[in-house]
């Protein structure tokens, strides 16, 4: 008699043939041949990231390493604090009047610093100032090269100028402008003589910072230096005797109106409401 030999189960024709009672082998879900083979894991960082990180690394290190030289030198620390940490300068825009109008006015306090410059130009930007309005000073000097900056700045948006100081209501009170100050003030297309107001001037030398050359020729650059101021005041409309006021005295030396008006500092008197 043949046995009954129950076949395992789950067999089917295609099954590959097995020893009979091992059990079946659990069948995959067939997988679609255009969808990629699963990864086990994956790597997050490849060689083309890390020589993308090294190459921003190096730029980094170089920038920071250029601008630590930059930042170090006292005289672009001095910049960089007089434009953005605490400007020497202070400015406020106000409303004067004028030969019968009201006329806005850039009022501007204080000592010229290493941005002075900048500073005002920027000022001058935010208030929109046109032609035709003033700037109102109010300063005891500072930095020859900036002053010579603001003026240059002042005479090509044709603005005006004058010395004195502003209170909330636009009232106008006598100040002074001394060394450098005349030099920006010198910028006006139209320069005011405010009443009881005063332009200081004196004798000016170049001397050689601590870090310069010892065989620099500290007599040359004072040359050089008058020279430009020469150059300077005499575009301006100012006459060149000035420079012989400026040599009087190394003390400030105040004009009077008539000193100011006959060297051509002054162009107009002021005439208020």
């Amino acid at each position: 008699m043949t046995p009954k030999i129950k076949p395992p189960s789950l067999r089917t024709a295609n099954d590959p043939a097995r020893p009979w009672g091992e059990p079946p082998a659990e069948r995959q879900p067939d997988v679609p041949n255009d969808q990629p083979p699963r990864m086990a894991g994956h790597r997050w960082l490849g060689r083309n990231s890390l020589l993308s990180i090294l190459f921003a690394v190096m730029i980094v290190g170089l920038w920071g390493g250029r601008a630590y030289q930059d930042l170090s030198s006292p005289s672009a620390w001095a910049y960089w604090k007089d434009l953005y940490f605490s400007p020497a300068l202070k400015s406020s825009v106000v409303q004067i009047e004028m030969k019968g109008r009201s006329i806005r006015a850039l009022a501007i306090k204080g000592e010229i610093g290493a941005a002075a410059a900048s500073w005002f130009r920027d000022r001058l930007d935010e208030a929109k100032f046109v032609s035709g309005d003033i700037v109102l000073m109010s300063s005891p000097g500072g930095r020859l090269d900036q002053a010579l900056i603001m003026g240059e700045v002042i005479r090509s948006r044709g603005l005006t100028t004058m010395v004195g100081t502003a209170d909330a209501d636009g009232r106008v009170r006598p100040s002074y402008c001394a060394s450098a100050c005349v030099f920006a003030y010198a910028g006006g297309k139209v320069r005011e003589a405010f009443p009881g107001s005063a332009l200081g001037v004196h004798q000016f030398t170049t001397e050689a910072p601590k870090s310069a050359d010892a065989g620099r020729d500290v007599v040359a650059d004072t040359q050089r230096t008058t020279g430009i101021i020469l150059e300077y005041m005499t575009r301006m409309g100012i006459s060149s005797s000035v420079l012989q006021a400026m040599s009087a005295t190394r003390d400030i030396r105040w004009l009077n109106e008539k000193e100011a008006f006959d060297l051509k500092l002054a162009t107009d008197r002021y005439a208020g409401s």
